[in-house]
């Protein structure tokens, strides 16, 4: 009987050891993704955007970060002009402890020239080693500033050998059409002016209301201090406008077809086709009228519709937007489409005001790594999505509340890249879901368009005569634009055309054009795209 004790008490011990061994192997694994806990703390995080409203807590995503990392967190957006609040942020000390902006915004040269915020650099060598494990090389170079400091990181960033890699990037832009409407006009040819005008009116006449409410015949992203991206880069792109000829700097601002296409969009509107919505409307009222589909066309950013098309193939799935080849020039050319660069699309910063610096790179991270985008993309196995023959599968209820109402969706799981601040989209290539409606079709459209463009990387520095000039052309565009869209005449539409060039060259558009093509080839030289 004794022996047998014995036996049990040294099975107990040897289990105990394996378990207490178990233990200390996840707890190695949880600190190496920057998992460890430690005391559970708050962070404040601004994200510079009006419409960001995703909740923070009471999802599975989001709640599981929190029990991985011990921090929770409030998101912080902007109430009215984005750019306003975010200045009267800096000028009066009040950054908040992370910060998520556009990569481009002048707000980015201002935090770290003004010591606003942390080198990540420095807090990873005293913090958090494992932040160079799972931070990109070429991201980690390109970011790097001649003082040798990182201060920010990217998301949805690609390197331009991803492109040679993969035959599934996409672009974010497309021309949209409302389905329906569409086939009922027997799915009209648009990528000619006169085809496209026709097809404008005949939508106007034959579908003057939709659920109730007026149709929208041209949509369009709002228009602000630089522009309208639907009217310029948009269009241009779709015309295939190169950015350079012969290897010189290309104004694409006056190039012959985007010029001719401008004054087709201007005839439109002497018609009455262009509404006064798409000129006042800021993202909220667009996504309250794409919700219920009263726009017919546009070109616009696929990803920024994703929860209203959920909201349409509910109510009808005929209801939804297609891509479908859009605007082309007279040769009917392709259109040249952007893809993420190493830029990528946001940046987050660690403020200096921020009281846990070390806990905040930590999460960086955590976010950034292997385990963080599988979580952030998928969600928490056997919660959200079962491993299946060694891949991942969502479950049915799951990806029927993600297609079908996407607030909901965040509300309860918080997974497919609801979280998006530190998304890297090649690691999620991984575990890419199938393609379903509504929302594939729109991006796999984009497939044979989507291209590396170098152009896509430059940036002024708002500080020197260049950058000044960029802005201050910037925003006499943004001025000229309506106009020429709503000028009575075709001569009214060439003076006003007129008076911008004249004008963005006392502005100094000699010095943009030479600051442009200057990066553009270095650009190419670090990238080792030089033909």
């Amino acid at each position: 009987m004794a022996e047998k004790i014995q036996v049990r008490i040294l099975c107990i011990l040897m289990l105990t050891a394996l378990f207490l061994t178990a233990c200390r192997g996840e707890a190695a694994q949880e600190a190496e993704a920057g998992g460890a806990a430690g005391e559970p703390i708050t962070l404040d995080w601004y994200i510079n955007y009006t419409w960001y409203n995703t909740p923070w807590g009471g999802n599975v995503v989001s709640d599981q970060i929190t029990q991985d990392t011990g921090i929770r967190i409030h998101f912080v957006s902007p109430m009215g002009n984005e750019e306003e609040k975010f200045n009267a942020l800096m000028s009066s000390d009040s950054l908040p402890d992370l910060i998520t902006l556009g990569w481009w915004e002048n707000q980015v040269d201002e935090m770290i020239d003004g010591d606003m915020v942390y080198a990540l650099n420095e807090l990873a060598d005293e913090y958090d080693a494992y932040f160079w494990q799972v931070a990109d090389p070429t991201v980690v170079s390109w970011y790097t500033r001649e003082d040798g400091n990182l201060y920010c990181y990217p998301n949805s960033f690609y390197t331009p050998s991803d492109y040679e890699k993969y035959d599934n990037i996409g672009s974010n832009q497309t021309f949209l059409v409302r389905k329906d409407i569409y086939e009922a006009l027997g799915c009209p040819d648009m990528t000619t002016r006169e085809g496209f005008k026709d097809a404008v009116r005949r939508a106007a006449r034959q579908f003057p209301e939709v659920e109730g409410y007026p149709l929208i015949p041209i949509g369009a992203h709002e228009f602000n201090h630089t522009g309208c991206v639907s009217f310029d880069q948009y269009l241009q792109n779709f015309l295939a406008v190169p950015y350079e000829k012969d290897g010189e700097y290309y104004d694409r601002y006056t190039d012959p077809e985007y010029i001719a296409w401008l004054k087709t969009f201007r005839e439109l509107g002497e018609e009455g086709y262009l509404k006064e919505d798409i000129f006042i409307d800021q993202r909220t009222q667009m996504e309250e009228k794409l919700a219920r589909g009263q726009y017919f066309c546009m070109l616009y950013q696929r990803t920024d519709i994703v929860g209203q098309q959920s909201e349409l193939y509910t109510k009808n799935p005929d209801m939804v937007y297609i891509a479908v080849d859009g605007p082309q020039n007279t040769a009917g050319d392709d259109p040249v489409l952007p893809g993420g660069g190493l830029n990528g699309w946001t940046v987050t910063f660690i403020s200096k005001n921020c009281k846990y610096p070390d806990r905040a790179i930590k999460l960086f991270s955590y976010l950034m790594s292997e385990k963080g985008q599988k979580l952030v993309y998928l969600g928490v196995e056997g919660i959200t999505y079962d491993m299946v023959d060694g891949k991942p599968v969502v479950k049915e209820e799951v990806l029927e509340l993600l297609n079908s109402d996407r607030e909901q969706y965040d509300a309860i799981y918080g997974a497919d890249d609801a979280y998006w601040m530190f998304q890297d989209n090649v690691k999620q290539l991984e575990w890419r879901m199938p393609s379903v409606p509504p929302n594939g079709q729109l991006e796999e459209w984009t497939y044979p368009y989507t291209h590396y463009l170098a152009q896509y990387e430059i940036s002024f520095d708002r500080n020197t005569e260049a950058g000044d000039a960029d802005v201050n052309i910037k925003k006499l565009w943004s001025k000229t634009l309506p106009n020429l869209l709503l000028a009575p005449t075709e001569e009214e539409f060439d003076r006003i055309m007129d008076d911008f060039i004249k004008e963005r060259e006392r502005l100094g558009f000699d010095l943009v054009v030479e600051e442009s093509a200057r990066q553009t080839r270095e650009i190419k030289e670090r990238l080792g795209l030089q033909e």
